[in-house]
């Protein structure tokens, strides 16, 4: 049997596997073409050449099976010694990994005629489909497509014990008068969607119920209930349609609602902004409260110094709110989403912007403010924005924002780039570099003030490893970063206000409201002539 036809039966059988396929080679590599079908616990067919770079696309392989995403993975060799892939020889590669035989499980309870609609219409979209109930006569092979696999249990509770539920099945409840057992059985099951057929009277009763079962409300309200999209149905196969419409919705991570309800011309789209400390703090909420739907990324442990200020605060647990506005860490793009319609402002941990696919925002805004790009490129949305030294618009981005201070603060450029990185800070009461707290060497940071605190020049504001750090300048402490975060020698921790007691660092600053403004309008702008 030939890899390919070992790949059709297996994905015929719904067994998970990844398929690795050399697309691209240069110079000396182990092969220039080949296959390989590397299965969930390690095991392979075929070869895409040995040695260290097949143990490469093997651990690749196992992590898109993981993430059920595919993925490019590509190897160079160097001076200094093998890159990424590894390679013995030399030379480069190129392979694409696929992921198959992972058919979204679709676990139906009850067998009654909804669940029989629910059944084929899954069917013909590719689930793979488990029923069950207590009444033989309902789980009749005829009702069913081929293929479903029927469980049958003493009563309801015995029924669902028998099935295999776990965090990527998608669960419906459709029983007449066992939904009660069942969504008691099911609540606490970690899975991709519960969803639970029944009226909204109906849906209450079950909910407190389920408290006085002591079940968290977060898997409460975590079910899908009424289940499906309000469409009139009123049929068992129209009530399927809508049920499936809500189960692909959660499948896809999809904001779903009407397709003309997201053409290019609603401002209501979404905006990606990468980074999440002062600077995009403040360009978020000009953007929210213009009415735009706001999704912010940065690193896990963000360096952000003005903390009161920074969204970024809240990926240290937390919730974070500034000017009103909240923010919360969001785990994956179906939590994004939630946030959102709860009238809140998401952040993930998304260094390399990985959801783009699953969020698809019309804009995107980069600005972290690295003074150069960490990888923003134009083709990342229809329109791509981003602050500060590093960019040129009508290459990288469509339009660049200048953020150093002075009289072209604000400037949108349209083709071109901004100011050169001048690497001097703003200047405060007549103090530029003065002002700023650096780390004297490498180590962990252990605060000894809160911001806002004012502190005269010479107070220790804190120590990196065991080596003070004083303040240079008596006046407000409005910036420092997060207790406990590992710095390097140089390395910026904190500013001082020589204003003092005037100072605010519990608002947006100046300087991050007009370049807020300034995104807002080339925002509009690129929208007016390039999406129109």
């Amino acid at each position: 049997m030939n890899i390919f036809a070992k790949a059709a039966q297996l994905e015929e059988e719904n067994i998970p596997f990844a398929l690795a396929n050399i697309i691209e080679t240069r110079g000396s590599a182990p092969r220039h073409s080949g296959q390989m079908i590397v299965k969930a616990d390690g095991s392979i067919i075929g070869t895409v050449g040995g040695g260290m770079i097949e143990r490469y696309v093997i651990e690749q392989s196992l992590e898109a099976l993981q993430e059920r995403k595919a993925r490019v993975v590509k190897g160079r060799m160097t001076r200094s010694g093998p890159e990424a892939m590894g390679m013995d020889c030399g030379g480069a590669m190129s392979v694409f990994i696929d992921v198959y035989g992972l058919r979204p499980s679709l676990i139906l309870i009850g067998a009654g005629h909804v669940n029989r609609a629910v059944s084929h219409a899954a069917h013909v979209l590719g689930f793979d489909i488990t029923v069950a109930d207590a009444y033989a006569e309902s789980l009749a092979e005829e009702h069913f497509p081929a293929g479903t696999k029927r469980v049958l249990g003493q009563n309801m509770e015995d029924a669902i014990d028998k099935l295999e539920i776990n965090k990527d099945s998608f669960v419906v409840i459709a029983t007449n008068h066992q939904d009660q057992d069942a969504i008691t059985k099911v609540v606490d099951c970690d899975t991709r969607y519960i969803g639970l057929m029944a009226s909204r009277r109906k849906v209450q009763t079950l909910f407190n119920h389920l408290r006085k079962c002591n079940v968290s409300e977060a898997h409460i309200q975590a079910i899908h209930s009424p289940i499906g999209f309000n469409i009139g149905a009123e049929t068992p196969d129209e009530i399927a349609i809508s049920i499936m419409a809500e189960v692909l919705k959660v499948k896809h991570q999809s904001a779903g609602g009407l397709m003309k309800d997201d053409t290019r011309l609603n401002r209501n789209k979404l905006v990606l902004v990468r980074g999440a400390g002062d600077i995009a703090t403040g360009v978020a909420i000009r953007l929210k409260n213009a009415g735009f739907k706001v999704v912010m990324t940065d690193i896990s442990q963000p360096t952000v110094i003005r903390c009161t200020v920074s969204f970024a605060q809240c990926l240290y647990g937390k919730p974070a709110e500034v000017e009103g506005i909240t923010a919360r860490k969001a785990k994956n793009c179906e939590e994004v989403f939630k946030l959102i319609d709860d009238n809140q402002i998401p952040v993930m941990v998304d260094e390399d912007c990985c959801s783009l696919a699953n969020l698809k925002p019309t804009f995107v805004v980069d600005a972290i403010l690295a003074k150069r790009n960490l990888g923003t490129t134009r083709d990342m949305a229809p329109i791509t924005i981003a602050l500060g030294p590093g960019f040129t618009a009508g290459e990288d981005c469509d339009a660049v924002i200048e953020t150093n201070r002075g009289h072209h603060l604000g400037r949108i450029i349209y083709n071109g780039a901004t100011q050169a990185n001048t690497g001097i800070p703003g200047n405060i009461g007549g103090y530029t570099h003065q002002r700023v707290l650096r780390a004297t060497c490498n180590g962990t940071m252990h605060n000894h003030v809160k911001l806002g605190d004012i502190v005269e020049e010479g107070d220790v504001i804190a120590h990196v490893g065991d080596s003070p750090v004083v303040a240079p300048l008596g006046g407000m402490v409005r910036g420092l970063l997060n207790n406990g975060l590992t710095v390097t020698e140089g390395f910026k921790i904190g500013d001082i206000d020589p204003r003092g007691i005037e100072a605010d660092y519990t608002t947006v600053s100046d300087k991050a409201r007009a370049i807020g403004g300034s995104v807002l309008e080339a925002m509009l702008h690129l929208e007016h002539t390039t999406l129109n």
